[in-house]
């Protein structure tokens, strides 16, 4: 898989070796667009990271997991209110008596209130301010489409459980949907969400945005290697 973090920090220190083998009037230029494309670059990496992983005496590090409850509160509420609704249920089984399958619901369904909670935690946390400097929400925005996505497949994988079948099948009385099986239904998602912990959240959200937030690496180091540039005729 192509690696953005390290072909770029891999070509700012190439850029730092040439300034030492060629002519004092032109290494100058190489040194600083090297050193600072490759702080730039290391710096945003090490951002990136923050956002995932808590690190010692460092405020604001380990915001995903940190707001793992917050994200996982949003999850239930949207699937209680989009597709676990007592008229969508109803309409459901009167066509599907026998054979239980949300997966076409939950493909129709939109995961964007999601993945606004999810924006707004890293925006509000103290990344915010970077990723302003690269967009801000706009950088995040390309990496709606992959969140909605894996969403759909881990909560596919939630009704398509064993745990989730038997309750569905035990509640099912005729064509109508009683309160007490939408209450079943929510007690069924509480005990699933329970066992998510902070490591899994982290490990979801990683898997879908640390690959698409690798071109902050390479924009910091583009942006850091021409202010080196820039800056060299200002010494």
């Amino acid at each position: 898989m192509f690696n953005k973090s390290f072909v770029t920090n891999f070509i700012s220190t190439i850029l730092v070796g040439i300034s030492f083998f060629i002519p004092q009037e032109f290494s100058k230029y190489f040194l600083n667009t090297g050193l600072f494309a490759l702080s730039g670059s290391i710096t945003n990496q090490l951002a990136i990271h923050m956002l995932f992983e808590k690190m010692p005496f460092i405020y604001g590090s380990g915001v995903i997991a940190a707001k793992f409850e917050e994200f996982k509160a949003s999850i239930k509420n949207l699937m209680m209110s989009e597709f676990f609704t007592k008229e969508q249920l109803e309409s459901f089984f009167v066509k599907e008596e026998k054979k239980i399958d949300l997966v076409p619901i939950i493909e129709d369904t939109d995961f964007s209130p999601a993945y606004d909670v999810l924006t707004k935690t890293v925006m509000e946390s103290s990344f915010g301010g970077m990723l302003g400097m690269f967009g801000g929400v706009k950088v995040l925005e390309n990496l709606r489409e992959p969140f909605n996505a894996k969403m759909k497949l881990a909560i596919s994988d939630i009704a398509q459980s064993e745990s989730f079948a038997q309750t569905m099948q035990k509640h099912i009385k005729s064509s109508t949907i009683s309160e007490d099986m939408l209450d079943s239904i929510e007690k069924v998602i509480d005990n699933r969400l329970l066992e998510i912990t902070p490591i899994m959240v982290k490990e979801m959200i990683e898997r879908i945005i640390k690959e698409h937030l690798g071109w902050l690496v390479v924009w910091g180091g583009i942006f850091g290697g021409l202010i080196g540039l820039i800056s060299v005729p200002l010494m």
